[in-house]
């Protein structure tokens, strides 16, 4: 029998990811990072603008940053200017810089009354649960990102870790700042990361004008 004559097949359902962007995910640039702090302090949302703001800061994974402890940032009544924290998927430590900016939103939401003898730092709202999960904060990411005009599909919880230290080597060209600065173990892990080949390519390209 000829092809000709078989049946056409159609999917019963659309596939997964018809019309979204897939693969690594985008960094915010500065003016984008500017932009959602605007509205969350116009909107007075206390809590996201200190989760988005440590999250920049902290270039953690989302596993990472949802677990944070209130005695991980805060020490003797201030928050600390330098916090070490150990990678779940890794089992390393790594550690970061919290800015002024970061540390006086921190400071406003822990005097909130929604944190008074609160253990974690993004305490989750259903009784069970200790802190917010990794699913909220991705919900929570694609709030913001939509608020400024961006596509969703362009970016995830990864774009919050990748947001400082692809401006740091794109600054800098330090690819072990970066690497201690992420906590990975491998520099191919480091370049594949950012995406450093594609780029210096394409940056060698652009210099080319025939």
């Amino acid at each position: 029998m000829g092809n000709e004559n078989l049946p056409a097949v159609r999917p019963t359902k659309p596939a997964w990811n018809r019309g979204r962007i897939i693969g690594q995910k985008r960094p915010l640039l500065p003016q984008h990072v500017w932009a959602i702090r605007v509205r969350l302090e116009i909107a007075a949302k206390i809590r996201d603008l200190a989760l988005f703001n440590l999250a920049i800061d902290s270039k953690l994974r989302g596993c990472d940053l949802v677990c944070l402890k209130v005695a991980d940032v805060l020490s003797a009544g201030s928050i600390k200017e330098r916090v070490s924290v150990v990678q779940q998927k890794t089992r390393q430590p790594v550690r970061f810089e919290i800015t002024e900016g970061t540390r006086r939103s921190l400071m406003s939401w822990l005097a909130s009354p929604t944190m008074r003898g609160r253990e974690y730092l993004w305490p989750g709202r259903v009784h069970d649960r200790l802190h917010i999960s990794t699913r909220q904060y991705a919900r929570l990411v694609k709030g913001w990102v939509s608020s400024i005009g961006l596509e969703q599909s362009a970016y995830a919880t990864h774009s919050m870790r990748r947001t400082k230290v692809a401006q740091i080597y794109r600054k800098t060209g330090n690819l072990r700042a970066v690497q201690l600065l992420l906590g990975h173990c491998k520099m191919d892990s480091t370049v594949r990361y950012l995406g450093v080949e594609l780029e210096d390519a394409l940056t060698i390209s652009e210099a080319v004008d025939l």
